[in-house]
């Protein structure tokens, strides 16, 4: 795929054989009417709100223009099988053909690197990696865009690009597991991408809302994979080799690899979920309308009614001291939050934690150096609050940090690069 992602890797189509196994992020849980604060006041969108900080910081990915692209000609022997494969056990048919280029791994390496900065803005990628570094999601000091730009090198085999309607691949006439899984997925993406549009994560993108896109993603990478998988399935490859990507992950932040990985691995088991419940009609209604949060990609029983509260943050600079100006806004989710909690708690502590989540967003200033965070969570319950609240507090540790609540079932937590931030974030709190 060569979706522009605000969050974590586009133009990243990593077709691991690992990632087409189901993993399960978090316990089944289900359907029920939340319990929630009476008559809550409508979330403020004007000036000061979070809503305008967060449109004002935006800086919306380039993504070029280009469709009905013409092939080259003929389609290679090897693409052309697979495509009559995804067909089949898609029970789609390609409405056109899919313009394709071969190319070398340093090639398509190049190609990335190319494009990079237009799907990552450096000042806006320099803004969160302050935030999250605060956080503690990633190393203080550390580079969210230098992280991606490592993950993405050597890893990526191929791709499908919904704005050029082309698939881009490591050409080769005999295809091993690899390679035969690489296609299969993304000329999945190019059969959803005829039929349904795909294009659309681009406009979700363009509007920095990062759970919202993660979650379509999901839904979008979780499609891919779970064909793929019946591809491979249905006809063997003759080969078991093929290239992997010679890529490395040293370095990358542990965080950041875990959020390049969650809609492939929970957007398969979100799939595997709705193919069990209506086959292939009911993966298809999410492919047309996509969850809007990661909540109900991890729980699929509560796509597509149960919809997250949308949450603000004033505008607290002035009571931080002069100097002190809007740094970041970011819509969270149960996935970042589980992510967040699993890099210092186990697995199933972290899981149970972060389900119940029913709203999140945080607001980060900036004053040079220095930096202070609010993340502010709505819960389900109060005692689902609860359990956050007291996760969160085992998870901070020597942090400079802080729990704030729960109050009935809102959970705030501060976070700040020295004391004297965190004490003036917390009084502005009240």
């Amino acid at each position: 795929m060569m979706f522009r992602r605000r969050l974590v890797a586009g133009a990243t189509a990593i077709a691991l054989a690992t990632a087409a196994c189901t993993v399960t992020f978090g316990s089944a849980r289900p359907a029920q009417t939340p319990t929630r604060d009476a008559s809550p006041s409508p979330v403020p969108t004007g000036p000061g709100s979070a809503a305008a900080a967060m449109k004002k910081l935006c800086e919306a990915p380039k993504v070029g223009s280009g469709s009905g692209v013409t092939p080259e000609g003929p389609t290679p022997p090897a693409i052309a099988e697979v495509e009559h494969q995804v067909e089949s056990v898609r029970g789609l048919r390609y409405t056109a053909p899919v313009g394709v280029t071969p190319l070398t791994q340093a090639q398509i390496d190049q190609r990335l690197s190319k494009s990079f900065d237009k799907s990552y803005p450096r000042a806006f990628y320099a803004r969160r990696s302050q935030a999250w570094g605060t956080i503690g999601a990633i190393p203080a000091g550390s580079s969210i865009r230098d992280a991606l730009l490592r993950f993405q090198t050597g890893q990526v085999t191929g791709f499908y690009n919904s704005t050029t309607k082309r698939l881009v691949y490591i050409g080769d006439t005999e295809l091993g597991l690899n390679e035969h899984f690489t296609l299969a997925h993304e000329l999945t993406h190019a059969i959803d991408d005829q039929h349904f549009g795909l294009s659309r994560l681009d406009g979700i993108a363009a509007h920095c809302d990062d759970e919202t896109f993660e979650a379509a993603l999901g839904a979008v990478e979780g499609d891919a994979q779970f064909w793929a998988t019946q591809v491979v399935e249905r006809y063997p490859s003759a080969s078991s080799g093929g290239s992997s990507g010679g890529g490395s992950l040293a370095g990358v932040p542990p965080f950041i690899v875990k959020l390049e990985l969650w809609p492939y691995e929970a957007g398969m088991a979100f799939i595997e979920a709705l193919h069990d419940r209506g086959g292939t009609a009911m993966v298809n209604r999410a492919m047309r309308t996509f969850p809007v949060s990661t909540e109900q990609v991890i729980h699929p029983e509560r796509w597509p009614n149960d919809l997250p509260q949308p949450l603000d943050i004033p505008q607290l600079a002035g009571k931080l001291g002069p100097g002190w100006t809007d740094l970041d806004v970011m819509t969270v989710g149960e996935a970042w939050l589980q992510l967040l909690l699993a890099l210092r708690l186990d697995s199933t502590t972290a899981s149970q934690a972060a389900t119940g989540w029913d709203g999140g967003i945080y607001r980060a200033w900036s004053n040079g150096p220095r930096t202070a965070v609010l993340l502010r969570t709505v819960w389900d319950t109060p005692t689902d609050a609860q359990g956050f609240a007291d996760a969160m507090n085992g998870w901070i540790g020597g942090e400079t940090a802080s729990v704030i609540g729960p109050t009935g079932s809102r959970v705030d937590v501060a976070f700040a690069s020295d004391q004297a931030a965190l004490d003036a974030l917390r009084g502005a709190v009240g």
